[in-house]
């Protein structure tokens, strides 16, 4: 009875190509091409977490002083109420127009209206700037009254938390002028389209952030007294 004898060869390499057997590719038929595009709305998303973490630290920094504050007033003898600056009160209309602005800015480029975005980009920038300066003119309103960091526990915490939130905010200022400056740019490109309204996305929850922050310092400050 014959005997049958199966033989395995080696799979054959071509000269010169310097490689092994073909193997499979991404695709799975030895194509090296890659897949589809990220989708926008995936990268929006990271935007928008990779924010809402950085929002979190400042948080935490504000709860702290907070506590702080709230430790130190129930513990002082020395602790004096301030006035409140009438800047103030045009600080916080300026910093909510300044959201409605932006959130109109946000949805014009959704829709595509790309002057309009500008636009509106560039007026709640002007309106952070306005914002900074009446936190300028409180402070002086307080120095007027001799009222200085050093004066007393309440006075030395305001100066520290608004300071605070002024600084974050000019981060806000120079974001926004980082989309200004992008906007004049005209863009074709599905994925740069869906990248501009990911940072635009991610700017605004920075500001409304900030917007929020500043409405619950007025009344930490004003109101627990």
């Amino acid at each position: 009875m014959a005997t049958m004898v199966t033989s395995t060869r080696p799979p054959v390499i071509k000269k010169g190509s310097g490689r092994g057997p073909s193997l499979p590719g991404p695709n799975g038929n030895g194509s090296k091409r890659r897949g589809p595009l990220p989708d926008p709305d995936s990268r929006a998303n990271r935007y928008r977490i990779g924010m809402w973490v950085g929002l979190a630290s400042i948080a935490m920094m504000f709860t702290s002083l907070s506590s702080a504050y709230i430790v130190r007033y129930a513990s002082a003898n020395d602790w004096l109420p301030l006035a409140i600056p009438r800047a103030m009160f045009a600080s916080t209309a300026l910093i909510l127009i300044s959201s409605v602005t932006l959130e109109l800015a946000r949805r014009k480029l959704k829709r595509s209206f790309q002057n309009a975005y500008t636009r509106y980009l560039l007026l709640t920038a002007l309106l952070g700037l306005a914002f900074l300066s009446s936190q300028l003119i409180a402070w002086r309103q307080l120095a007027r009254q001799g009222i200085y960091l050093a004066s007393n526990p309440h006075s030395s915490f305001f100066y520290l938390l608004t300071g605070a939130h002024a600084v974050h905010l000019l981060g806000g200022l120079l974001a926004l002028g980082f989309l200004w400056v992008r906007s004049r740019r005209v863009l074709s490109e599905p994925a740069l389209i869906a990248r501009r309204q990911a940072t635009a996305d991610a700017v605004t929850i920075y500001w409304h952030f900030m917007d929020g922050l500043w409405i619950y310092l007025f009344l930490l400050l004003f109101l627990w007294r």
